[in-house]
Order: structure tokens, then sequence, then C-alpha cells
């Protein structure tokens, strides 16, 4: 082979070579278009259903503790009158001393079961029962209706913190205390649930698990209805007005002594 022609061959070579280098860096720096997999439309989207499903379990969670409290009512409401609130003797801190519930006889009553460290529901639903007691005295004076406080936390629950207690939320609020096997008489015979965690002493911070529930007594002391933690205020007072005025329509005497 002539010189000629090696060098001819070396060159093609070279191009050759050059141009498969060139399209080696093309496929390098040029990669194709990856398609795009979210888009803002489709973000969207994700979020809408994100809050929608949030808001369907919300929803399902209250249904269903509702559902439950309604059934706990009906529970305790299908025991009958007789089988309710069996009459008691407490300290009373209001009077410091030992009374029955015999005292609160010719007026109704509304019983509430709790403690006084709890943070949040005893307060609630001790309001709740002022403000019926407020409607109540409004509509039929003094003294027919009386609310009534019982600890199931005997161990923090002196005299004088139930007393102490009881005045932050109605003058009329009538607060009992006593030993842990009085309280929990009591509490059984309202069919109140409570639970205090073993082995705790008075400092310690705790928290008492208990029915949530307010009792409505009448005048004869027997129990005849019961409102759970989603019951209104105006909700209850329309039921213990109704319960009231068809007492007084049968010839009931309601007493206005304290």
């Amino acid at each position: 082979m002539s010189f000629i022609s090696r060098l001819t061959k070396t060159t093609t070579t070279l191009r050759s070579t050059r141009n498969i280098i060139n399209n080696k860096r093309l496929y390098v720096t040029q990669p194709l278009p990856t398609r795009q997999v979210f888009t803002w439309k489709s973000t969207a989207l994700l979020g809408i259903t994100a809050v929608g499903l949030a808001f369907y379990f919300k929803q399902e969670k209250e249904r269903l503790r509702l559902l439950h409290e309604q059934k706990e009512r009906e529970k305790i409401k299908s025991f009958g009158r007789p089988n309710i609130g069996m009459p008691f003797k407490l300290f009373n801190v209001n009077e410091d001393k030992i009374t029955s519930s015999e005292d609160l006889k010719g007026r109704y009553y509304m019983v509430y079961f709790g403690f006084t460290h709890c943070p949040d529901i005893c307060p609630e639903e001790l309001d709740k029962m002022a403000e019926v007691t407020d409607q109540v005295k409004n509509e039929f004076g003094q003294n027919v209706f009386v609310p009534v406080f019982i600890t199931c936390d005997p161990l923090r629950d002196t005299a004088q913190v139930v007393k102490d207690y009881v005045t932050d939320f109605h003058p009329d609020l009538v607060g009992f205390t006593g030993d842990k096997d009085e309280l929990k008489q009591v509490a059984r015979s309202f069919r109140v649930y409570s639970y205090t965690p073993p082995n705790v002493k008075p400092e310690d911070d705790y928290l008492v698990d208990h029915s949530i529930f307010l009792y409505l007594m009448d005048p004869q002391g027997k129990f005849i209805d019961c409102y759970s933690r989603d019951t209104t205020s105006e909700e209850v007072f329309k039921s213990v007005k109704s319960y009231i005025n068809e007492y007084i329509k049968e010839g009931g005497q309601l007493s206005t002594q304290q």
C-alpha cells in the first residue's frame, strides 16, 4: 500500500471516530425529555382529597362518640327510676357537716360526678349546670332546683378543696365529699364509672376517668332523666322545664325553702 493510500485510510478512520464521539456527546448533553408525573392539577386534587378524608374521619369519630353516649344514656334510663340514685349521706362542704339527700326532697336537683383537678370536661359540665340553674330560677323562682357536685377523687378533694371549687361555678352549687368507700357506693348507685390510677398520692398529678352525665332527680329523690356531654344547656333546660310543668300540672308542690 502506498503512502498516499495509508494517509487517506487514516484520515477516514479519524473522521469516523470523531463522528462517534460527537454523537455520544450529543446523547449525553441532550437527554430525552422526561414525562412530568405531578402537575399542579394533580397536586390540588390530592390536597382536596386529603382534606375531605380528614373531615370524613373527624365526622365519623364524632358520630361514633355521640352514638356511644346515646347508648349509655338509654342504658342508664333502662334501669328504671327505683334503681338509679340511692339515698346518700355525705359531707356537705357548704354546710360543713354530713347531710342527707333526703334534705333535697321537695325540689328538683341535678347531680354531677367529677373531680376538682379535671382540666376541661368537668368545668364545662358545671358551667352548663350553672346556666340551667339560672334559667330554672328565672322561670320558676328561687330554690326549686339544686345543682349538686359529688367528687370521685376523695384522695385530693378534701372538704376545703371542694368548697373552694364549687363557689367558682354557682352560689347554689352544693358540693359533697366523703371517704373512698362511701363515694364509691353512691357512684355505683348512679351507675357511674370512675377509675383512679393505682398507687397515686395526693400530691401526684393524675386524671380520674369517669362517666360524664348530669342526673336529674325529682322532688321525691327519684331519678327521671340524664344528659350527656353533647346536650346543650338550652336542651337540658327545656327538658327540666317540661318535667317541672308536668309535675305542677299533676298537682305537685315544690318547696321554695332552702
